[in-house]
């Protein structure tokens, strides 16, 4: 659909709306208005994405340059940014624009595994190896082999895995648990953290050799509060995606994207996205008004 078909639609509904006594002529006129400059915006908003990354502060243009080139060597790489900041995004387009596309990425969240079976999960075991251990299970170096690993979190894993990972990466090889065979594995590593890993190799609580092994290549994601219009950008193509999962029209008044741009996201693109889809599921009309928002953006845009 293009920009004018979309006004033209929205106008009809509009219209509608104003013959059945929902709104004055000036009200009507006023959010065809907005919807207009909307539509049009959507059109030149597609040139801002880059890879499902969106955004046109010179920080994520800096970054697409980054991404770009880092994704032709075939070295490990350290993703470092706040939760929700999209480390798994850059990971992910890592893999696709690199000579190991086609090939199997695998993704696994450090943090959100135990300790205890967090050896299994990445190196694999052998039926009988340890309890509840029915059979043998590969892990994911030997899963991804060929293509990349993605390590979120790695600021959250325990030092004596940390070594194993370091050896992996020394010696390519792995060793599932209840084996006494090695096997060689050629996986690209890329890592992610929220965590200051400089600051925990000073502390101890993180190995320095293996920080070395993985800070090759680094990419540094900025925060949404520091990317100014791209919460704008962000925010309408989150729109945009809920309106048509739920077969509607939305738009945003200047005074809401006004209110967003202004907010500080402590939780990033993610915490933006789950606030654009509450406001698309319950918005009364085709247009999300400034009380639509949440208590905390509205007290923002108030103060």
């Amino acid at each position: 659909m293009t920009a004018d078909d979309l006004v033209a639609r929205f106008e009809r509904l509009l219209a509608e709306a104003v013959a059945a006594g929902g709104g004055t002529v000036d009200t009507f006129r006023r959010m065809c208005d907005d919807a207009s400059r909307s539509a049009r915006r959507s059109d030149a908003d597609a040139a801002d994405e880059w890879h499902g990354l969106v955004g046109r502060h010179p920080r994520v243009v800096a970054l697409r340059n980054q991404i770009e080139r880092f994704a032709a060597v075939d070295s490990p790489v350290l993703i470092r940014g706040e939760s929700g900041t999209g480390k798994d995004l850059v990971a992910r387009i890592l893999h696709d624009l690199g000579p190991r596309k086609g090939q199997p990425m695998v993704c696994e969240n450090c943090a959100a595994i135990p300790e205890t079976l967090l050896e299994s999960v990445l190196f694999g075991h052998k039926k009988g190896s340890f309890t509840g251990a029915v059979k043998d299970h590969p892990g994911h170096f030997v899963t991804a082999d060929g293509g990349t690993l993605f390590l979120d979190e790695i600021g959250d894993m325990p030092l004596p895995m940390q070594a194993k990972i370091l050896r992996v990466l020394q010696e390519g090889e792995v060793r599932p648990l209840g084996s006494e065979r090695v096997r060689k594995v050629d996986v690209r590593v890329v890592a992610a953290t929220h965590r200051d890993l400089e600051q925990m190799v000073r502390e101890r609580t993180f190995r320095e050799d293996l920080f070395f092994r993985l800070n090759v290549l680094r990419l540094e994601l900025p925060p949404l509060r520091d990317r100014g219009h791209d919460v704008v950008l962000l925010a309408r193509r989150f729109l945009a995606r809920a309106a048509e999962s739920a077969g509607r029209d939305l738009v945003f008044s200047v005074e809401v994207e006004a209110a967003l741009e202004r907010f500080s996201w402590p939780g990033n693109v993610r915490q933006l996205q789950n606030e654009i889809q509450r406001l698309a599921a319950l918005a009364d009309g085709p247009q999300i008004q400034l009380d639509d928002l949440s208590p905390a953006i509205q007290a923002s845009a108030a103060g």
